[in-house]
């Protein structure tokens, strides 16, 4: 891959979505990103690599996946041999809902959904089967009942259980709202001072908690130890400067807070799926627009 490519994609100003399906061989459009919220769904495609922000992976015979407002992704033959690759590609406004829309109680999954989206999710391959038949009816839809039909699809979606966010915070602009100022005051502190050394009495005093209420409380309310969720924080801006810059990886590693290379490394190619060094030569080129 030499490019990320802005893709203009077929969606008119006229409408809310658009909606398409293929057969194809083999994965041939570059590593892109677009203005609009993409809901792609792909089969018989084992062993093809997705990459969505600074997350790569190889996938399984069934993918489907939520990915936000200009966040790069893209999927690739890697070592997938099928010649006989299906997917559908719904594509919607990211201002097809506005936030005062979006606020009301009955669409708080939703709003919660497209958020998370800003970093990728993916869904199971159970969530994915069950969808297809119903993207495959949306397609042949028009009117306003299309439209009904996929906030519908979007609700589901947004309380399906089965579901994980794949790009590291700090990756994108967009910040996930956590409803709890405590948890959200953690974070600011955490993305201002990810490259000092932080310890998690440093974390707790910002907040007023015991070290030990803190650990539980962070965990409970994010899913994630205090530890992961700094080390998020880090390979975001890591994986940012390995795309942006030419530093090498070990001062890459230092400047975000990682004092020992070989642990960068390691924790960086568990969440990532691919060393620091492979994820920089699938970003290789210069940004292309189109």
């Amino acid at each position: 891959m030499s490019a990320i490519y802005r893709e203009i994609t077929p969606l008119t100003e006229n409408d809310c979505f658009t909606i398409f399906s293929r057969q194809k061989q083999e994965f041939t459009f570059p590593l892109h990103y677009h203005d609009e919220f993409e809901l792609n769904f792909v089969c018989n495609a084992a062993d093809a690599k997705r990459i969505v922000g600074d997350h790569t992976e190889v996938i399984g015979d069934v993918d489907l996946v939520l990915v936000g407002s200009n966040l790069p992704h893209g999927w690739f033959n890697h070592q997938c041999r099928s010649n006989d690759i299906y997917e559908i590609t719904l594509q919607f406004h990211s201002d097809l809902f506005d936030e005062k829309f979006l606020s009301r109680n009955q669409l708080s999954f939703i709003k919660t959904l497209l958020e998370r989206s800003s970093k990728g999710i993916a869904f199971s391959r159970e969530t994915a089967l069950e969808l297809k038949p119903r993207l495959e009816k949306l397609a042949k839809m028009s009117g306003f009942d299309s439209v009904v039909e996929l906030i519908s699809i979007l609700q589901g979606l947004a309380t399906s259980r089965q579901m994980r966010t794949l790009s590291n915070s700090s990756f994108t602009s967009e910040q996930f709202t956590y409803y709890s100022r405590r948890i959200e005051k953690v974070f600011e502190f955490m993305q201002n001072n990810y490259d000092k050394e932080i310890s998690l009495a440093d974390v707790a005093k910002v907040v007023s908690m015991p070290e030990v209420s803190f650990s539980r409380f962070i965990k409970k309310r994010t899913g994630k130890t205090f530890i992961e969720s700094l080390n998020e924080i880090r390979l975001g801006h890591a994986s940012r400067m390995l795309i942006d810059t030419t530093e090498t990886i070990s001062e890459i590693s230092y400047k975000c807070g990682f004092n020992n290379l070989s642990y960068f490394n390691r924790i960086f190619r568990r969440k990532n799926g691919c060393t620091p060094k492979e994820f920089r030569q699938n970003y290789s080129g210069s940004r292309v627009f189109i």
